[in-house]
């Protein structure tokens, strides 16, 4: 009896050390902080209408980056990143501004040429989504 209450204590003890490792790593391993920069004043700009005629859109466009060292990066380029958005949809025709299916497309294109082009400048690509939170066009 007492060799079993004595082999207990002894599991108990070598297994508490062990929860207190584990405990360690989970707290070691937060989650990302994400943050969301916004890209302020709204995006106006045109596209090609059939017949040489301009269409306008107006964006409001999100950014969300996992950290603060992110966000501050993605702030100082924000000029960059407002010509690159600016640049794609100038590019683009009626038909793909007003397909929402083509305007998932635009959306990952931009997200895509955006990283590639803070990659160029900063080392990194710290944009991990971005949102078109108001897209109106005429």
């Amino acid at each position: 009896m007492l060799k079993k209450v004595f082999l207990c204590v002894l599991y108990f003890a070598l297994l508490a050390p062990l929860t207190s490792v584990v405990a360690e790593e989970e707290e070691g391993q937060q989650a990302p902080d994400y943050q969301y920069f916004a890209l302020s004043p709204d995006i106006i700009t045109n596209y090609i209408k059939p017949g040489k005629r301009l269409g306008y859109v107006r964006l409001r466009v999100d950014l969300m980056v996992k950290s603060s060292t992110a966000y501050e990066q993605v702030e100082m380029n924000a000029p960059l990143i407002r010509d690159r958005i600016i640049t794609i949809f100038g590019e683009q025709n009626e038909s793909q501004i007003k397909s929402n299916s083509e305007r998932d497309a635009i959306r990952q294109r931009c997200l895509t040429e955006v990283n590639d082009v803070l990659f160029e400048f900063i080392g990194t690509r710290p944009v991990e989504n971005l949102l078109f939170t108001k897209y109106l066009e005429q």
